[in-house]
Order: structure tokens, then C-alpha cells, then sequence
């Protein structure tokens, strides 16, 4: 018997960009998804319990997460399972490192790229910030910026782009 070969789906693009609304639906297709925001969330419990972490230590945690979810995507690739990695992937160099990760396992990549115009992110952002969730992580106009300014769009490495427009 052949095992199935594993479609490994990199989200890629800025906060408000749809990543996680693209991911559900792979979800509901049979998709394992792994998300970085949804396991830190599940640790720290909601942001309304009054624990801030300092950016060090929030970024430590995000690391081990990543990590761990890396190790867990190994896993769910050996097993023939189709996975949907909703990271933001805002640098190349993630994106190559993931690519070959997946590639060395014998499976097959696809990077989505959603993109959006500032205003629709700004609109998105700003209510998705008042939401609570792991899918709700809070992004303020400092991150925001920060987010703007360092994300390394995709270009040449067999992307899939899609522009987003709706609420």
C-alpha cells in the first residue's frame, strides 16, 4: 500500500489578510491546521486574565511553540495528513526553511499569499480587535507598522495570490 503523499498549505500575509477565515475552510476539507497564535492563546489563557508578558518573553514562547508545532507537522506529514500552517511566514527565509522541511518528508507545498489594501487590514484589524479569541490576537497601530514594514512579500516562489476586498 502507497502512503498518501501530504499537501502542506503555508499561509502567508499581513494581519486582517483573511489567513485564518482561508484556513478554516481548509479545516473543513480534512486539513490539520497548526496555528502559533491558537497554542500561545491556549497557554496564557484569555488577555482579560491580566497577565502581559514582556515582548522577550512572549517572543520565547512563540518560539517554543513554533517549535513544538514544527515537530508536530513532522509527525502529521509521516502520517499522510494534509496540514494548513496559518503563520504570517512574513520573511522569505521561513518560508524556504518550511518549503524544505515539507519537501524533505517527500511532500508537496503550496504557498497562499492573501493580500489586502491598508484600508480594508485597518478596517479588519480594528474589529477584530475588539473581539476576543485565540483568533483575535490584538494588533495595535505600533505592531501594525511594525507588521508593514518588515513583511518580505512573496515574489517568484511559486505563490498563489489572492486579493482580499470584504469586510
Amino acid at each position: 500500500m502507497t502512503q498518501q503523499v501530504s499537501t502542506v498549505v503555508l499561509m502567508c500575509g499581513l494581519p486582517g489578510s483573511g489567513k485564518t477565515t482561508y484556513a478554516m475552510e481548509l479545516v473543513r476539507r480534512g486539513y490539520v491546521r497548526l496555528s502559533i497564535d491558537e497554542a500561545v492563546w491556549r497557554r496564557l489563557g484569555c488577555r482579560d486574565a491580566g497577565l502581559v508578558l514582556e515582548a522577550a518573553a512572549f517572543d520565547q514562547l512563540k518560539e517554543e511553540v513554533r517549535s513544538e508545532q514544527r515537530q508536530e507537522l513532522v509527525e502529521l506529514m509521516t502520517a499522510g495528513r494534509d496540514v494548513v500552517v496559518d503563520y504570517s511566514f512574513w520573511s522569505r527565509a521561513a518560508r524556504d526553511d518550511y518549503k524544505a522541511l515539507v519537501e524533505s518528508h517527500g511532500c508537496c507545498w503550496e504557498l497562499v499569499h492573501l493580500k489586502a489594501d491598508r484600508t480594508t487590514l485597518e478596517r479588519r484589524l480594528k474589529v477584530r480587535n475588539g473581539e476576543e479569541g485565540a483568533d483575535s490576537v490584538t494588533v495595535n497601530q505600533e505592531l501594525f507598522h511594525r507588521y508593514l514594514a518588515d513583511f518580505e512579500e512573496p515574489n517568484g516562489e511559486g505563490e498563489q495570490v489572492f486579493m482580499q476586498s470584504s469586510p
